[in-house]
């Protein structure tokens, strides 16, 4: 085979591969883009503040930092509804029975502990709902954070590709027609 016919080939094959990467490296901003936009419009619209603290004496000094950082701004961002979540409800509703539990009490409760039965099922489904919800935002918000740095990447070996596809035109140029691999 002639050694031009397959630098051609390979050369080829490189400018095939950096249009595809550009191609991908477009779709993941988009997908990082309606992420990011997504989850920050949810939460922006739920209006939840952050507070200042957990109330929870046995959390790490990482959590308490974060809260006192974010303390009396609005939620925005999936990393605010996992620490909301994980940190603020999870602490709250740890000190609360499970669903299961709370459900089977009232529906076993007394008539004069009724009402109080079914205020406690109503918190516990409520407090799950929303740390299951806030839960949600946050892992769209991380695969949205994966696919920007799948931009990164994507741009990165694009622009590597791009520049072996011009040595390799370059190549062309300079190998003499009779030489063969």
């Amino acid at each position: 085979m002639k050694r031009k016919t397959f630098d051609k080939i390979v050369t080829l094959l490189g400018a095939g591969l950096t249009v595809f990467l550009v191609v991908v490296a477009g779709l993941a901003n988009w997908g990082a883009s309606f992420a990011s936009d997504s989850v920050s419009s949810q939460l922006k619209a739920q209006q939840i503040t952050m507070p200042a603290t957990t109330e929870n004496p046995a959390e790490a000094a990482d959590v308490t930092a974060y809260f006192k950082a974010h303390g009396g701004m609005m939620m925005t961002t999936g990393k605010d509804a996992q620490m909301y979540a994980d940190h603020y409800i999870g602490f709250h509703m740890s000190h609360m029975p499970t669903y299961a539990a709370a459900s089977a009490a009232a529906r076993s409760a007394t008539p004069a502990n009724k009402a109080v039965a079914d205020a406690t099922v109503e918190t516990v489904f409520k407090g799950n709902m929303l740390r299951s919800t806030l839960l949600t935002a946050y892992a769209f918000g991380t695969l949205g954070q994966i696919a920007g740095d799948g931009t990164l990447v994507a741009l990165a070996g694009a622009l590597l590709m791009l520049i072996f596809t011009i040595l390799g035109v370059v190549h062309i140029r300079r190998t003499p027609d009779s030489a063969t691999i």
